[in-house]
């Protein structure tokens, strides 16, 4: 006899298999004009909110989040406060963020929507535990499961992000992102992993209907995992021309001149990259170890020989 968890995750396995698979796979392969641009006209009743926040959220993504702020205010209900709240972090308030999505995981943490984008801003502002609890509530969310591979990956706990696609796998075998989500765990993995991740990456990013910056980001990252330096720079260059100001692709692009030993250009993108979003963990990251070398090198004093 099927259990309650196993009905709730077949529906929601449905739910994203059936008319919102399309702006669903879109959504997450990064394609946000894509997703802006579904027509949600002909959509079933049940699914016209979820569809509605995937656009609000896509706008956020290409840089609008006041215009999202704005538009969630016209709509009711927690999902759009949800998407309030988001754009309120995406656009730097995050203490009004982080006050909105504590009041709506007080009364509402059993919606969606809540556990997706207040998962995000806990995790966000360092509460990983409180955000793990919140995600955990999810009845068969597959972007759930994404979440917490995403969280256990940043906590160094691949044993749990393993466990956690893999038990996803037998249940959602076919999804888009199950197969992101295990791609993310065989990059931490690595050995015959970083393959099987590149080739889940190229196909994305080189196939016509589904590639996209974010695509060919997660490509360049593959490619050098595997040590395909000219493969990664290209994969980057073209995501580059494509969205010349995506933080992603120019703090990738850091990491990778900095690796080919391109002093100019990584100097140049490391400006970009300054200017885009001062506040990007790469460059938080080095400041941390910037930090501790001065310290380091402060407890040495150079020796002069008579």
């Amino acid at each position: 006899m099927a259990t309650q968890k196993h009905r709730d995750r077949d529906a929601a396995s449905n739910s994203t298999e059936g008319e919102l698979l399309t702006i669903h796979n879109a959504f997450h392969q990064g394609q946000y004009q894509a997703v802006l641009d579904f027509d949600t006209s002909s959509l079933s009743q049940s699914n016209v909110i979820p569809a509605r926040v995937l656009k609000l959220r896509a706008q956020i993504a290409t840089g609008d989040a006041q215009g999202a702020i704005s538009d969630s205010q016209k709509e009711t209900g927690p999902d759009f406060t949800a998407v309030k709240a988001f754009a309120q972090y995406s656009s730097g308030d995050n203490a009004g963020a982080t006050k909105l999505i504590d009041q709506l995981i007080e009364s509402l943490s059993e919606n969606a929507t809540v556990q997706i984008l207040g998962g995000i801003v806990l995790q966000a502002n360092g509460r990983t535990e409180e955000a793990l609890s919140l995600l955990s509530k999810h009845q068969g969310n597959l972007e759930a499961i994404a979440l917490i591979t995403q969280i256990h990956l940043q906590q160094n706990r691949t044993d749990l992000a393993l466990k956690e696609v893999s038990a996803a796998r037998k249940w959602a075998q076919d999804s888009l992102l199950v197969n992101i989500a295990e791609s993310w765990v065989g990059m931490r993995v690595g050995g015959d992993s970083y393959q099987s991740a590149f080739y889940v990456f190229e196909e994305m990013a080189q196939t016509p209907s589904s590639t996209s910056s974010k695509s060919l980001i997660s490509q360049a990252v593959s490619e050098l995992h595997l040590g395909r330096l000219p493969e990664a720079e290209a994969a980057l260059n073209q995501a580059l021309q494509n969205e010349p100001k995506d933080i992603e692709a120019i703090a990738n692009a850091v990491v990778l001149a900095t690796i080919m030993g391109k002093t100019t250009e990584q100097q140049q993108y490391l400006d970009e990259l300054k200017k885009g979003q001062s506040d990007h963990p790469l460059l938080i990251d080095l400041e941390e170890k910037s930090s501790l070398f001065d310290q380091a090198a402060g407890k040495y004093s150079a020796r002069v020989s008579s």
